[in-house]
């Protein structure tokens, strides 16, 4: 054990406490240490860090906190960095270009301001409905209507649970308060792929894919209810946790691309530290989760996945360009360029399916990344740092090690690369950019790691 130092939420002074911790100073930074904790356990999320890491970030790197210190979180996710920056008196900014994921951040940010009692009153209404749900004396039929155009190759709910989740959302459409309807759908989106045929393992597929029947029915009203007491018990947390700050931290959650900061954000120079992971090299295929709750929320129709913006998304998806014409690097760093020419050669015969295809992606991706450093380089005060959790890749059987990449592409956009720290030595890979059918096997077998890297602006 080993004697940690962090900011106590009220007086934003040192308090000790013990907890285990790596050789590099950081805990677990696994996002699913984070489903036990008051706000982080609202959505269940695939990808992101844990609070205790976002912690000893503030802790290590946050020089001489105010109440005019800034946190940005440029992918925020369903908010992790910005909900410890907040209930740390930090004002927050993060931008998310998933919609239910922003929805999930802003509600928790906004939630030291939801009317409580109000909140109670709403779920008891709801359970008392939802319960005639299940005795079956409710005669009229629902009048809410499944989303238009989402199809799978499983039907999300069995008939049953169907017509419980339309009167669920018949309720909630007819609220009156904005927010608490907000909290009430995000309550549902959190909860409906467990009573539906479908199941994270941990990304979104079907159960019989997995061997696990489909659900027939389910007490959609009683795993809603209980998902929103839990909220409502964590709001109380919040709102007694805020009361002892003599300041309202400002919190500003931004449902666009982080590269829009350079038309939304009117200031440079104000970020004193950011803690982000951006999407990693391994064309993981995000929109793909929250397809269900885009869908069901509103926040989309018809086919696709237009709903979480794919082709917005940093460094784009090996499907939107692999069919391009060669995709090449927008600056200049020749080891990485030989580096994507070795993959283009790979598997040539299978064009976009093959070497040249993923070629594209890689050469899209570190681009981006290049126009990401190049806007860090302009909003983060002088001499304030960004941690950056990456992971390293397999493409066609060439080890790419993203991490060491993205420092050096830093460094040309006028950032000063000052560390990498080893976070976890195994992580799981995606099988796509792994499979002997899509890439030749590596000379010799490399593990896919995780890293956080330490970028400064110095001028």
């Amino acid at each position: 054990m080993a004697t940690l130092v962090n900011y106590d939420a009220v007086k934003m002074q040192p308090v000790l406490f013990n907890a285990p911790v790596m050789t590099n100073g950081f805990r677990d930074p696994s996002f699913a240490k984070n489903k036990t904790l008051p706000l982080h356990r609202w959505v269940p999320w695939v990808a992101g860090f844990s609070a205790e890491f976002v912690q000893d970030c503030l802790q290590i790197y946050l020089q001489n906190p105010s109440t005019k210190s800034w946190v940005l979180d440029p992918f925020a996710g369903v908010g992790t960095t910005l909900v410890e920056s907040y209930v740390s008196g930090l004002n927050v900014m993060g931008f998310e270009i998933n919609p239910y994921a922003a929805l999930a951040t802003q509600l928790k940010l906004q939630s030291a301001q939801v009317p409580l009692v109000q909140m109670i009153r709403e779920i008891e209404r709801f359970e008392r409905f939802m319960r005639r749900t299940e005795t079956g004396s409710l005669k009229s039929e629902p009048h809410s209507l499944p989303p238009e155009g989402f199809r799978g190759r499983t039907q999300l709910f069995s008939p049953s649970v169907e017509r419980k989740v339309l009167y669920a959302l018949d309720l909630i459409h007819r609220m009156e308060d904005p927010t608490l309807k907000d909290i009430f759908r995000l309550g549902f989106g959190s909860v409906m792929v467990g009573f539906s045929n479908y199941s994270y393992e941990p990304s979104l597929t079907r159960r019989a894919a997995v061997n696990k029947p489909n659900i027939v029915d389910a007490n959609v009203g009683l795993e809603i209810s209980a998902k929103l007491r839990l909220m409502a018990q964590d709001i109380e947390w919040l709102q007694a946790r805020m009361k002892c700050f003599e300041h309202d931290p400002d919190r500003k959650v931004i449902p666009q691309t982080i590269f829009s900061a350079s038309t939304l954000v009117d200031q440079c120079d104000f970020v004193d530290l950011v803690v982000t992971s951006p999407p990693y090299l391994n064309n993981y295929h995000y929109p793909r989760n929250t397809r269900p709750q885009l869908h069901w929320l509103g926040f989309t129709s018809g086919t696709g996945y237009s709903g979480a913006r794919e082709g917005e998304s940093f460094g784009k998806f090996w499907q939107t360009v692999r069919e391009s014409d060669p995709i090449h690097l927008s600056f200049n760093m020749p080891d990485l360029s030989e580096t994507i020419e070795s993959i283009r050669k790979k598997n040539a015969d299978r064009g976009a399916y093959g070497g040249p295809g993923w070629a594209n992606y890689v050469a899209t991706y570190f681009n981006d990344c290049y126009r990401f450093c190049s806007l860090l380089a302009r909003l983060l005060k002088r001499n304030a740092p960004a941690i950056i959790v990456l992971g390293n890749s397999i493409i066609q059987g060439v080890e790419v090690k993203t991490d060491q990449v993205f420092g050096q592409i830093g460094a040309l956009a006028g950032l000063s690369f000052e560390d990498t720290h080893l976070l976890r030595k195994k992580r799981t890979g995606s099988s796509i950019i792994q499979s002997s059918i899509r890439a030749d096997r590596p000379a010799k077998k490399a593990a896919l790691y995780e890293s956080a890297i330490v970028l400064r602006r110095l001028e």
